[in-house]
């Protein structure tokens, strides 16, 4: 697409721009000097009883398009403003196809933190720490926020609250906050309060951020235990309740979607001969950082490869 790249510190790429806008303008560009016609303005709406493609336009005609191959990519649910809405998936389990639940995915998660935490730390991260939710374990940084708490760690261990919240209807994430000191190491540092030292300069001495204690207040109601062995315990394994994942409309993509039985080795629908479904329609979830992008580009060569092998064309460079 002519735009310069750089390989960042992860060993991933990146446009040299930084930015999404002159990437799409030129994908846009080679897609008319091919030919492509684009109709903006137009929302798929199901098949018609003969298979052709039925179409709603932003003025309200009704257009059915038939083609000899489709190529589905209208993408989950957790993009509603720019039309990844789910909508096509009530059309799809009409037409017998299974198509799992979405569900909100590489997203936040809802904690009901006091009043006090939300107003002061709501935006503060937590710095380098430890998440756990049953089997699953995450590191990294992750932000507070007014909702609950949001990033990478967070993301990674979307499967597992889910899972945990679908079973009981709440979960637990267990944060330990001091990952590179066992437990012992921190009693010690623990242990060395001065006779008179506040709770608050007794852990500032202990290597205790702000934001650890704060976290560890919400929790125990502001009974933090005076006891070093207990205190370190409740620093390495702090359980905070999870209520809820973040509304689908703030993740950054879905789980759930077509089921692959559902498809063959083209991306081909078994129930729907010449039509091929691509990207996050499928029922699949990647972790942030280029892996969701990969996965969508990657099932869109496949269907299109698909859609050659189905018209019998030959491809081409």
């Amino acid at each position: 697409l002519g735009e310069p790249t750089f390989i960042g510190t992860s060993d991933r790429v990146f446009p040299a721009s930084f930015r999404a806008t002159p990437l799409l303008r030129a994908w846009l560009a080679r897609l008319t000097d091919r030919g492509v016609k684009i109709e903006t303005g137009h929302r798929w709406v199901g098949w018609s009883d003969t298979g052709g493609n039925r179409f709603e336009t932003s003025d309200g005609a009704a257009i059915e398009a038939v083609a000899d191959a489709t190529v589905f990519a209208l993408g989950g649910a957790s993009w509603p403003r720019v039309g990844s809405d789910g909508g096509w998936v009530s059309p799809f389990r009409n037409a017998g196809i299974h198509v799992s639940e979405l569900a909100a995915a590489n997203c936040g998660i809802v904690v009901g933190w006091s009043d006090v935490l939300a107003r002061k730390f709501a935006g503060e991260p937590i710095k380098n720490a430890r998440f756990t939710v049953g089997d699953m374990t995450s590191r990294g940084d992750a932000m507070i926020t007014a909702l609950g708490l949001e990033g990478g760690p967070i993301y990674a261990l979307g499967p597992a609250l889910r899972s945990e919240l679908a079973a009981t209807g709440q979960a637990t994430l267990l944060v330990d906050l001091h990952p590179d000191l066992d437990h012992a190491s921190l009693v010690a540092r623990l242990a060395k309060r001065r006779p008179k030292a506040s709770i608050s300069s007794w852990l500032h001495s202990a290597g205790v951020s702000p934001v650890a204690v704060a976290l560890a207040r919400d929790v125990t109601s502001n009974h933090l235990p005076g006891d070093p062995a207990v205190l370190a315990g409740l620093l390495k394994a702090l359980p905070i309740p999870i209520t809820a994942m973040a509304p689908i409309e703030r993740a950054i993509s879905t789980a759930g979607g077509i089921a692959v039985t559902e498809v063959d080795e083209d991306f081909m629908l078994t129930r729907r001969p010449g039509v091929f479904v691509a990207g996050e329609m499928l029922d699949w979830e990647a972790p942030t950082g280029g892996y969701l992008l990969q996965a969508c580009l990657s099932t869109g060569v496949a269907a299109a490869s698909g859609v050659l092998t189905w018209l019998g064309v030959a491809p081409t460079n």
